[in-house]
């Protein structure tokens, strides 16, 4: 049912529950009460949010109905909201962070909820940096993130951190250079070399030495990196570190952000980042697999540990993750910046859902067991369809396992 509301310029049908909206804003940080400016967390939201006033807020034009009318159509408007309200479901679960595996995410909530129509789960993709300070904080239910908790952050959580291997993919160099007649090769050096500012054009010798078919341009190489904290930056860089000490050493290191060369453009999420290459010529940033492969965006070939040259894709990324899987510590937090295999691609990571043990509402801690089980099995086949690596089956068990801490 839908009423029809004036705004100061123009006007649009809108629903009445829209007022009540639990999205983000549209600029996709904080959330937006009245006429006040962005909220400093992205997640302090209760469960409503008004549209902002001024221009575009709403302005209900015949002011002189009788008052009759004006008190039925409020309790019409009370009535439709609550029975919204009701309708959508009893229990709310409020998830946020990483936007590397939040495809994968949307999905498995979409069909949970379709499975348990009382349950009402929203995920906002602002960043793993984002998601771990919200979790921290106790703004979230849970939490998602490609860079797992450190020993310090887990110890201040009081109601105890519970660390969930959920999906796991890889981080690819999509390009954007025109003409090239095959896929670009880059050995461990040269990738390294260009991140760091130090190989700077597209037709440099060492890029030509490993492509010697390819018409490389006389163009300048733009770097495009992530502009918010980030767990793929994390991945990146903690892989960067591990095949190069000069990075480690003396160059940017290992962070959730980190700096890079004054050239480099930034963007936020990986899909700001798989869209700024998109349309930026002679571009190259670091992004999860499926952002790249839903953008038809091409991706470097990377020689791998083993010195050979590795097409990204998620059967690579499975090799990687197969053979280094037995390696998983009690606290599963499993890093592998530089896989062994033959063919394995030399950039996999996990992403970690971040659990509290303990929640003061069991409804809350049965529900979320409930929708991590289905994301470990179930929802596991969605994986290679959304460009994600499947988990395997010793990784499922261990985070099967570790849903036994969750109270």
């Amino acid at each position: 049912m839908n009423s029809k509301i004036s705004f100061g310029r123009g006007s649009r049908s809108l629903n009445p529950v829209d007022l009540y909206s639990t999205r983000p804003s549209p600029e996709g940080e904080g959330w937006v009460r009245g006429n006040k400016t962005k909220e400093k967390s992205q997640f302090k939201s209760p469960h409503t949010r008004f549209l902002p006033e001024g221009e575009g807020a709403p302005v209900f034009k015949s002011a002189a109905l009788p008052w009759c009318l004006v008190f039925f159509a409020v309790v019409c408007l009370a009535g439709i909201v609550e029975g919204t309200v009701a309708q959508a479901g009893s229990l709310e679960l409020r998830g946020g962070g990483a936007t590397f595996p939040a495809p994968l995410y949307q999905r498995w909530i979409r069909i949970f909820a379709e499975q348990h129509p009382n349950v009402q789960i929203s995920y906002a993709a602002v960043g793993s940096g984002e998601g771990i300070r919200g979790f921290l904080a106790e703004e979230l239910d849970f939490a998602g993130s490609d860079a797992a908790l450190s020993d310090e952050q887990m110890a201040q959580v009081k109601r105890g951190a519970q660390l969930v291997p959920a999906t796991a993919g890889v981080i690819v160099l999509a390009y954007h250079v025109k003409g090239l007649s095959g896929p670009l090769k880059l050995p461990r050096d040269v990738y390294e070399d260009i991140f760091a500012g130090k190989i700077t054009q597209w037709n440099d010798v060492r890029i030509k030495a490993a492509n010697p078919e390819l018409d490389l341009p006389n163009q300048n190489i733009t770097i495009v990196a992530r502009q918010d904290s980030s767990g793929t930056t994390y991945a990146f860089t903690n892989h960067l570190s591990t095949v190069s000490r000069e990075w480690r050493d003396r160059g940017p290191g290992v962070g959730k952000v980190v700096d890079w060369p004054g050239s480099a453009m930034a963007a936020r999420g990986n899909e700001g980042v798989a869209s700024r290459i998109k349309v930026s010529e002679g571009s190259i940033g670091y992004i999860e697999y499926g952002f790249a492969k839903r953008l038809g965006l091409p991706m470097a070939w990377l020689e791998n540990k083993a010195g050979r040259f590795v097409e990204p894709n998620d059967q690579s990324g499975a090799k990687a993750l197969a053979r280094n899987s037995k390696l998983m510590p009690d606290n599963l937090r499993l890093l592998i910046p530089d896989p062994v295999g033959e063919d394995a691609y030399p950039i996999v990571t996990l992403s970690w859902l971040l659990l509290y043990q303990h929640y003061p509402d069991p409804a809350k801690a049965s529900a979320l067991k409930q929708f991590v089980t289905f994301g470990l099995t179930e929802g596991q086949r969605y994986s290679r369809e959304l460009g994600y690596v499947p988990l395997p089956d010793e990784i499922v068990s261990r985070s099967w396992k570790a849903l036994e801490n969750i109270q």
